[in-house]
Parts: structure tokens; C-alpha cells; sequence
């Protein structure tokens, strides 16, 4: 028991060492037969696995993160304060951290919103500014809802029908059949009524997409077009197909406000116009322009001490959009990657190559702060050992892809193994895979060549209730799900830091692509957005 110990305790503070060799040579002594016949149990594993069960730090992570901090949107205080909280939990816990500037971004911090229907009855409405969206003044902005006209022929018809936006509120977003997820009417509805639904639905988008193309527009430049032809704000609802859930991302206005409104409310006041009713909102919402601010990822590291040039990185974006407060798009995958540091500083303090954390800045707007850090810092990106990226939901890990390097899995599988089987049974694992192309930050160093894996998490109906929705808070953490993640990422880093041999980074021939005929080609690494939100 002693030799085969020696490996991998010779990292270890005495002190936890000590009652390690003590525990096994107990339980040798009471088991001889089996010592014999059992594999041998990893000391190092044992104590991850005890520290992250019996002293997880991860619901106190959390709560600062995501309830005291809040949503960190690059360019706001908010994103800041978190770059700012990292270092100092870095720091107390006696792991070496930095903010490193990338780039710039336009500043602004969000306010409060307060949407009303004022005509033809009073009620407060469920809804939100959007980010980047300028705010109002004084009382705010009141005004008729009007909806894009029935019929667009052209975009010489729908440019005769634009002077009616002047001084209007426009709607821009499809009116919804049903606000009940499909879930729902599989578990209650007729076979007939389901399929009668669906049909409407699928003819009504159709409908209203080949009238938005008519206009000759897009939902990313309609709004600047009523902007410019007089409309007194925008409103949406980017519903996302499930109870009370939107997808809130950014406005496309400068000089009034875009709002987004839930379906519930947004369907009311769309059936009244279409009554002709003329419904009326007012609209008062606050925001800071605040210029142009410096842009960071926070950095942390616990430096090798055989192989300090060589590294083992663990990998989570840090922004996030502001519905909601980014708990599990990327509060999650960034509470990983802090608690695998304090655990690992606590239990292997000295690891052979160097173990650094990267909390990546705009990912959300194309993953800006790992490209950047890739574009920064060749000297580490050729000395990689392997990046370990987490950041789809709060679900434990289920699919690790060896992203198209040719002996991804003999390298992965002798780290796997040495997880527990609780929590390696239920991943599948595909070999070689092919190589990510964007998505996460992963796919930075995939496209500069280095080892780099997602950690894919069970869904939780993440795409629907909480990926860049106003419900993605607190409350939809699987903490069970997290500190297994939190269990795997640090005995994967443990095990690519300890394994004597540097990872190949052969690439497979990737297939013929069918749609072009030709042979298919590696991501390129592509240059980030130093400066962003100002257009």
C-alpha cells in the first residue's frame, strides 16, 4: 500500500499525509485478503472528494457572486466588482491572482424599469429595459402601441407605412398562439388539438418572418429604422418557450428606449391593438452612460513546482447578460473552477506544472477575453497540458469530447480513471470527436492548437428556462450537480498536472465536408473585439 501511495502523496501537507498512511495501514491490516485483490484507492482523490462534501464553499460562492454581486455584464460596475471580489478570494485563500486588462467596452450600468398600461385600463407590466438601452427622462415616455402593419408587400410598401411610428411605441416581436411550453400540451392535450396548435404556430412564424423580410430589415436593424423615423420606443418579447421565461439580450437604439416585455403581458396588449383599442404604456426606465471602460479576465494560479512552464488551466467566463443574475450561464461553471483552486491549494499546494484558473471577460459577445488571452500569451498556450472549460448550466458533467486531437483519449481516460464511479460512470466520453468552433471559451485555445475540453452538463432545461433568460438566478443551482463538477475539475487537474507525459496535440483528418465538398479545415483563431459596444 505504501509504494502504491507514493505517487501520488508526495504533494500532500504532512499533516493530512499522516492520517492518510495511517488509515490505509488500518484498513490493510483488518483486510488482508482483500488488500490483495482490491485496486489500489488514490490518497489525493479520497481528500478532494472530502473537502469538496465536507467543507464545500460553493452556496456561500454563490450567494456573493450572484445575489450580493448580481449579473456582470461587460462594460458595467457590476462586472468590475466581481473581477475585483475574485482576487481577494483568490487571495485569502493564499492563491496568487491579477485582473488583466484585454480590452475596452461601452460602459453602463442598468437602473430600474417600471412599465405601465396607463389606456384603456391601469396595470403594471412584467418587463425589462434591455442592455445598452438609453434611458428615459423625468416621467419617462407614454405613448400608443402600434404593431408592424398586416400586410408588407415590399420594402417600398412597408417605407410608405413607416411615418405612422412617429411618436409610437412599436411592437416588433410575433404575437404568440399559446403561452404554455410544448411539455405542457403533450401532458394534457388531445393528439388533435396538440397538432392543430402546432400547425397554427409554425403558419404564423412563417407568416411573420416572411413579413419581416419584406420590409427588408432584420431584427437587429428594424429598430434603428423606427429610431431614425420618429418611434418613441421599442417593445419585445423574446419569449423562450417556457412559463414566464424571456431571452433578454441587448437594444439596437441609441436615443429611446427598447423594452421587453413577457408574454403574458405583451400577447394582452398585442390583442388589444389589434382591436383597436389603441392600448397606451408608459415607459420609465434608468440607466448610466458611463464612457469607455478598461475590460479584464481575472487570472489566478498555483505555480508548478517541477514544471512551472507547463499548464494545467481551468476555464470559465465570467460575464454574463443581465436578466437575470447569470447563475447557471456562468455563475456555475465559474464557482467550479473557484472551488477546484481552494481545494487543490489546500490539498496539493505544490503541483508538478502549474494550475491556473482563467474567469474569461465578453464572452457572451464572442468569446472577447479568451481570444484575447490566447492572442497575449503564445509562451502559455504552447505549453498547455490541458484547459478544462465548464459553462453550460448547472447540471453535473455527462460529455467530455476529445475535440478532434487524435490521442485525446488516452490521455482523458487515464485521468477519468481515477475518478470516482459515481461520478465517471454516467459521462460519455466520443473519441476523437471534432474540434469546437466557437460556443465556449474553449474553442479559443482548440482553434490555437492546444488540448482544450468542454465539461457538457445535463441539460436542466437549460436552453429554455435559464441560458440568457430573466430566470437564470440563485434558485436554479443543483449545488449535488455543481460539487460533483467541482470534484471532477479538480482531480482532472490534479491529473494532468501529476501524468508524466505531455499531452499530444496530433489533430485527426477531419472529414469531407458534405455540403462543400472539400476537406474539412481546423477552427481559425480569430482575433477578439478589443473595443466593443460603441457602434
Amino acid at each position: 500500500m505504501k509504494t502504491m501511495m507514493k505517487r501520488y502523496t508526495h504533494h500532500l501537507p504532512k499533516a493530512l499525509l499522516a492520517a492518510l498512511l495511517l488509515s490505509a495501514q488500518v484498513g490493510q491490516a483488518q483486510t488482508p485478503n482483500n488488500a490483495q485483490t482490491q485496486a489500489p484507492k488514490n490518497p489525493m482523490v479520497e481528500a478532494i472528494v472530502k473537502e469538496a462534501t465536507e467543507n464545500s464553499q460553493l452556496e456561500r460562492l454563490a450567494y456573493e457572486l450572484l445575489d450580493k454581486i448580481g449579473p456582470r455584464l461587460v462594460g458595467s460596475p457590476q462586472m468590475k466588482q466581481a473581477n475585483d471580489w475574485a482576487i481577494e478570494k483568490y487571495k485569502g485563500w493564499g492563491i496568487m491572482a491579477r485582473n488583466e486588462k484585454w480590452g475596452e467596452w461601452r460602459g453602463w450600468e442598468r437602473g430600474t424599469s417600471q412599465i405601465e398600461m396607463v389606456a384603456p385600463r391601469v396595470k403594471s407590466l412584467e418587463g425589462m429595459q434591455l442592455a445598452w438601452s438609453p434611458a428615459t427622462k423625468g416621467k419617462g415616455v407614454t405613448a400608443e402601441l402600434i404593431t408592424l402593419p398586416a400586410e408588407i408587400t415590399d420594402s417600398v410598401s412597408f417605407l410608405q407605412w413607416l411615418p405612422n411610428v412617429k411618436g409610437k411605441l412599436v411592437m416588433i416581436s410575433m404575437y404568440q398562439p399559446t403561452g404554455r411550453p410544448d411539455y405542457n400540451w403533450q401532458e394534457f392535450a388531445t393528439a388533435a388539438s396538440f397538432d392543430k396548435m402546432k400547425a397554427q404556430r409554425t403558419a404564423q412564424t412563417e407568416a411573420w418572418r416572411n413579413k419581416l423580410a419584406k420590409t427588408g430589415y432584420t431584427t437587429r436593424t428594424l429598430p434603428a429604422v423606427l429610431e431614425k423615423a420618429g418611434a418613441a420606443g421599442i417593445v419585445m418579447s423574446n419569449w423562450s418557450a417556457g412559463f414566464g421565461v424571456n431571452k433578454i439580450f441587448n437594444a439596437f437604439t441609441k436615443k429611446i428606449p427598447t423594452v421587453d416585455i413577457a408574454l403574458e403581458d405583451y400577447g394582452m396588449l398585442y390583442r388589444m391593438v389589434e382591436a383597436g383599442d389603441k392600448p397606451k404604456i408608459n415607459i420609465k426606465v434608468n440607466a448610466k452612460e458611463l464612457g469607455v471602460v478598461p475590460a479584464f479576465n481575472t487570472i489566478a494560479e498555483i505555480k508548478g513546482s517541477e514544471k512551472p512552464d507547463e499548464y494545467v488551466i481551468l476555464s470559465a467566463h465570467f460575464d454574463s447578460w443581465d436578466g437575470g443574475s447569470g447563475a447557471t450561464d456562468n455563475g456555475t461553471g465559474t464557482i467550479v473552477m473557484m472551488e477546484a483552486m481552494r481545494i487543490l491549494k489546500k490539498l496539493y499546494p505544490n503541483p508538478k506544472r502549474t494550475i491556473l484558473v482563467g474567469h474569461w471577460g465578453s464572452e457572451e459577445q464572442g468569446l472577447n477575453g479568451s481570444r484575447a488571452f490566447v492572442e497575449d500569451h503564445p509562451e502559455i498556450v504552447k505549453n498547455i497540458q490541458a484547459v478544462f472549460n465548464q459553462d453550460n448550466g448547472t447540471g453535473r458533467v455527462v460529455n467530455i469530447s476529445g475535440q478532434g486531437f487524435l490521442h485525446s483519449y488516452d490521455y482523458i481516460g487515464r485521468w477519468l480513471s481515477a475518478v470516482p464511479a459515481s461520478i465517471r460512470q454516467p459521462i460519455e466520453t466520443n473519441f476523437p470527436g471534432t474540434p469546437g468552433g466557437g460556443g465556449s471559451d474553449h474553442a479559443s485555445f482548440v482553434a490555437a492548437g492546444a488540448p482544450a475540453f468542454s465539461l457538457s452538463s445535463l441539460n436542466w432545461s437549460y436552453g429554455t428556462y435559464t441560458w440568457h433568460t430573466n430566470r437564470d438566478t440563485y434558485d436554479k443551482i443543483v449545488f449535488d450537480d455543481v460539487r460533483s463538477n467541482a470534484i471532477l475539475t479538480a482531480i482532472l487537474a490534479y491529473m494532468a498536472s501529476e501524468d508524466p507525459a505531455k499531452t499530444s496535440r496530433e489533430r485527426i483528418v477531419l472529414p469531407v465536408n458534405p455540403r462543400t465538398g472539400q476537406p474539412g479545415t481546423w477552427p481559425t483563431q480569430n482575433k477578439p473585439t478589443r473595443k466593443g459596444g460603441l457602434d
